[in-house]
């Protein structure tokens, strides 16, 4: 391993990209417990009367609440793939170029095949967790639709009933009860796998994976820094690289 004067400081997650992970996953684990418990409701005894003993629904409004914020949440990340920094940006999650599929196979070789111990080093994500966050994109998305097309019947307001097309295509509310629940499955195994592979890169590359989202820093050695940038596999559009200021010694900016 390198001397550590050889590391740089690279500001790589804005803080509009940090609040969007920590409110997405907080909204993910609020709707993966509420939506199994709303499958699989526990049979509670009390001697209360039924009023006072209104757990469910209140369980069943908390998930309709969570929806509402992840929805949100998700659609303001959309514009912050054309808003936000290089590292951000919506290309990225593309496989657009024979450099990005290379990169695959590399990381691909080193995280699930154990065939390479030579870690694959980027600032931003690398490319298989570009194309994972995009396929989480698209379970999103078929979360947001199908689950309001099933909260359609119980309330007037307008925006669920925009998706009053849905259940047909399912044949029924109890299938498409199944698939929504099959998905929340697959969130919870993205999730599994995610944490795992983010505490075994922050350990085994230690460039600060971890506390990058919550600072927003990763660190990596300069070479390979000025490496990546003459790569331009997550490089911005013109435009964004103008006006540029250079950033204090030591310190690599986001948007060189």
């Amino acid at each position: 391993m390198q001397a550590s004067h050889d590391f740089k400081r690279v500001y790589v997650w804005e803080q509009p990209v940090r609040w969007f992970h920590w409110i997405n996953a907080l909204c993910v684990i609020v709707l993966g417990v509420t939506g199994y418990l709303i499958a699989h409701p526990p049979a509670f005894m009390s001697a209360n009367e039924a009023s006072f003993g209104y757990w469910f629904g209140k369980l069943r409004f908390a998930h309709f609440v969570t929806a509402y914020v992840f929805l949100a949440n998700f659609l303001f990340r959309l514009y912050w793939a054309g808003a936000g920094n290089k590292y951000t940006h919506w290309r990225n999650f593309f496989p657009i170029s024979k450099r990005q599929l290379r990169e695959v196979w590399a990381v691909l070789k080193v995280d699930v095949f154990q065939s390479s111990d030579q870690p694959v080093h980027t600032l931003g994500h690398n490319s298989v967790a570009y194309f994972t966050y995009m396929g989480t994109g698209l379970l999103t998305v078929f979360q947001v639709i199908t689950g309001f097309a099933l909260y359609a019947p119980m309330t007037d307001f307008w925006f669920p009933h925009l998706f009053d097309w849905v259940v047909p295509i399912f044949g029924s509310e109890q299938n498409l009860r199944i698939f929504h629940y099959a998905v929340l499955w697959l969130f919870a195994i993205f999730t599994l796998i995610h944490v795992y592979l983010v505490f075994y890169h922050d350990y085994i590359e230690g460039h600060g994976v971890l506390s990058s989202m919550v600072g927003g820093w990763k660190f990596m050695e300069k070479e390979k820094i000025e490496a990546e940038e003459a790569s331009g596999i997550s490089g911005l559009p013109r435009r964004h690289r103008k006006n540029s200021k250079p950033a204090p010694a030591g310190v690599v900016s986001a948007k060189e």
